[in-house]
């Protein structure tokens, strides 16, 4: 008996030896990754291969890391609420509203009922970045040391950002700082103006086969997010797992993409998927309470404790978070306490997210879509039976359409409460129009497929805005002329050259200018400049060059009437301005251009470039060194291949940070075949040879053949090996 005990206390001793469950982890991830693969191919392009879904994420999300861990650690950090611990006291509000949402016992709870297979997907989540972080002692995390199974349950989505990061960290600071401050002004909160702010987006385009040369259906995929936000995978397993496309970093289910038979594509979305709800609050000798109908409710509170990092030592800072059965308390409205509502189940999210990379056929397609977590999103898709379809968002709240929901509304009142979900039936959608496309550029859905679109009038207001926008103008016109479509032409439709906004635009200064009394003689010769202008981008253009400033001064110095779109306001702009608010406007540019570039008569590919000196998540530019020219263009001007600047950096030069990024063409049939771009390149490591091998490329649009089949990947590869071996 006492050797029983002996033994049981030295098994007892071992448990608790943080050594002993460092040996028991790394016998761990070692079976494991003896059942992975990974290829990577001259591209430096993962090929994952695992014997089971499990086996195949713990390899993704190594090979991820060997990528770029300094991304998919500062997604995590964000994700989770610990940014402040990093960035300092600011970043307090932007933790806190990711706790108001879901505290990290609840994230606990959240995996621990989760089913089994998607628990072991979050185990190999862990596993496979925390086997990264045993093998590559030299890497050194900003604060994540270890890796949580519970972690993606914050990052459920997909979508850069999601719906989080609408709430605004100001407001939710104004709260929590004092609830006593009164804010008067929902609508006017500082914001930048959104005709001086890079436009975000997407573009999604589906091709029946009728329209294609080989008789099969096509998919493009143009994410236009900020540039290396996501790297390019593919993941296969024996599990029936084989998902190929752009994979958010550190997130373990391809997020655009396409396997042997479907292909997905997301474009965000118009419909109204979160309110807000301004509260009657009572104080009570308890707490709080708030009205609801004939009851007084309890105001959930929660104490929630944040550290932050101030002059090199941690700090903490108490709050008490409160929430209603709407959602958790984010902003005042003079002196009213208001809850946020969206949707926040990461169970179902997840299992959305990863079953999406495996389906069939559209009826299983159109079965996953009846999850109906997806909720930032519109969604393209196209498939290897020749079906194409659109569906406009999936998670969208059933309302009373008697009270307007682009306000807080009462939440007192229960007739503004959700009332459930559409069913996928109800939603906008469309399935294999009869004219053969479908596009969405974040526009109105109500133009998506030419007469067979939906009509709005069949559908509830808060399901989309009817809101047109150039790039939806400009592929209308380019898809109602295609045909006999291969993957090459596909792509020349996707980089078009031409803008539509200017021919909205110049026409009206050309004019203002043939009507001046006082011709000023000095920008006569870059007025003629624009009269022989076919309105289309290029490195050579000067003309793209005159437009560019005189349509941006033009914006930022005009007054516009509310509520008016970036097209709305460039139409308004033509018609409303006057002659000499034209003319100044193009004077400014000519001076600017003039100022920055010596002259005005500057080519497009002078000014537009392309530059990436680190790997650093915010980007340095600097015009004295090297960088590419680049002929694309921002989306606000129609263009479908995106490239536009968000910067707090004065610099002369532009220089892209968003836009076009991982774009894919893709065609189905009894084998799938497809080319991809990435911005740059697979690695953020400078050292790496693939942190910039795609760069002239994306700048010449030269897309590569992806190799998907096995055969085609072995053909290709330039690395084989299992993680934890040195490649």
């Amino acid at each position: 008996m006492k050797l029983f005990y002996v033994a049981l206390l030295f098994f007892i001793t071992a448990c608790s030896n943080p050594q002993s469950q460092i040996q028991k982890d790394q016998q761990r991830w070692e079976s494991i990754a003896s059942n992975v693969e990974i290829i990577r191919d001259d591209f430096g392009v993962p090929h994952i291969y695992g014997k089971t879904d499990a086996d195949a994420v713990f390899g993704l999300l190594y090979a991820q890391c060997e990528d770029d861990f300094n991304r998919v650690e500062q997604n995590y950090i964000w994700a989770i609420g610990r940014l402040a611990e990093v960035e300092g006291e600011e970043a307090l509000y932007s933790d806190l509203r990711a706790k108001l949402f879901m505290t990290q016992d609840e994230a606990i709870a959240n995996y621990e009922k989760s089913p089994e297979w998607l628990k072991k997907l979050c185990d190999a989540f862990a596993d496979g970045i925390n086997y990264y972080l045993f093998t590559h002692p030299e890497v050194k995390p900003k604060l994540l040391t270890h890796f949580e199974p519970w972690m993606p349950m914050y990052f459920s989505e997909g979508s850069i950002g999601g719906d989080i990061e609408s709430i605004s960290t100001k407001r939710i600071k104004e709260f929590y700082e004092n609830q006593e401050l009164k804010v008067s002004n929902y609508e006017n909160e500082e914001k930048v103006k959104s005709n001086e702010l890079e436009p975000a987006g997407s573009n999604g385009f589906a091709i029946s086969g009728k329209l294609t040369e080989s008789g099969k259906a096509m998919l493009l995929i143009n994410p236009h997010t900020s540039f290396f936000f996501r790297g390019e995978v593919h993941v296969v397993s024996e599990e029936g797992l084989n998902a190929y496309g752009a994979v958010t970093w550190g997130q373990f289910f391809v997020y655009q993409g396409f396997n042997d038979k479907t292909g997905w594509m997301h474009t965000s979305t118009y419909t109204d998927i979160m309110d807000e709800f301004v509260e009657t609050i009572k104080k009570t000798d308890s707490g709080y309470s708030y009205a609801y109908g004939e009851e007084d409710r309890p105001v959930k509170a929660i104490p929630q404790t944040l550290k932050y990092i101030e002059n090199g030592a941690l700090k903490e800072k108490e709050f008490i978070m409160y929430k209603t059965h709407h959602g958790p308390i984010t902003m005042l409205l003079d002196s009213s306490w208001v809850s946020t509502a969206m949707m926040w189940d990461p169970i179902k999210a997840l299992t959305q997210s990863f079953t999406r990379t495996k389906l069939k056929n559209h009826t299983e397609f159109r079965e996953m879509m009846e999850i109906r977590t997806n909720s930032s999103n519109n969604t393209v898709y196209a498939d290897a039976d020749g079906t194409i379809a659109y569906y406009h968002g999936n998670f969208i709240p059933k309302r009373d359409v008697k009270f307007d929901y682009s306000k807080p509304v009462d939440g007192s009142n229960p007739e503004t409460g959700w009332k459930g979900l559409h069913s996928v039936d109800e939603i906008i959608k469309v399935i294999n129009p009869s004219n053969g496309w479908i596009q969405n550029c974040n526009s109105t859905p109500f133009t998506s497929a030419a007469e067979n679109s939906p009509k709005a009038a069949d559908y509830p207001n808060y399901m989309s805005k009817n809101q047109e926008n150039f790039r939806g103008v400009h592929a209308i016109r380019l898809l109602e002329k295609a045909q006999n479509l291969t993957l090459d032409k596909l792509i020349e439709i996707a980089y078009d050259p031409y803008l539509p906004a200017f021919e909205v635009l110049i026409p009206s200064l050309l004019e203002a200018y043939k009507e001046s009394s006082n011709k000023d003689i000095s920008i006569k010769e870059a007025i003629n400049v624009l009269q022989l202008w076919d309105y289309k981008t290029s490195k050579e253009s000067v003309a793209m060059s005159l437009a560019h400033f005189y349509g941006q001064f033009f914006l930022r110095n005009s007054s516009f009437p509310s509520g008016l779109s970036d097209m709305e306001h460039i139409i308004y702009l033509s018609k409303n301005s006057t002659e000499i608010q034209r003319l100044d406007a193009f004077k400014e540019a000519i001076s600017k251009l003039n100022e920055d570039f010596g002259t005005w008569n500057t080519p497009w590919g002078e000014i537009s470039r392309y530059q990436r000196l680190n790997g650093d998540i915010d980007q340095i530019f600097n015009d004295s060194l090297p960088s590419i020219p680049v002929g694309f263009t921002t989306s606000r001007w129609g263009a479908l291949a995106a490239f536009g600047m968000r910067s707090k950096l004065n610099t002369k030069r532009i220089y892209g940070t968003r836009g076009n990024s991982f774009v894919a063409v893709v065609e189905f049939g009894d084998k799938v075949k497809a080319k991809s771009m990435l911005a740059g390149g697979q690695s953020g490591d400078p050292t790496s040879p693939h942190f910039a091998d795609q760069s002239q490329r994306y700048a010449d649009a030269k897309f590569k053949d992806v190799a998907y089949y096995k055969e085609d990947v072995e053909k290709r590869a330039k690395a084989t090996y299992h993680p934890g071996e040195k490649r």
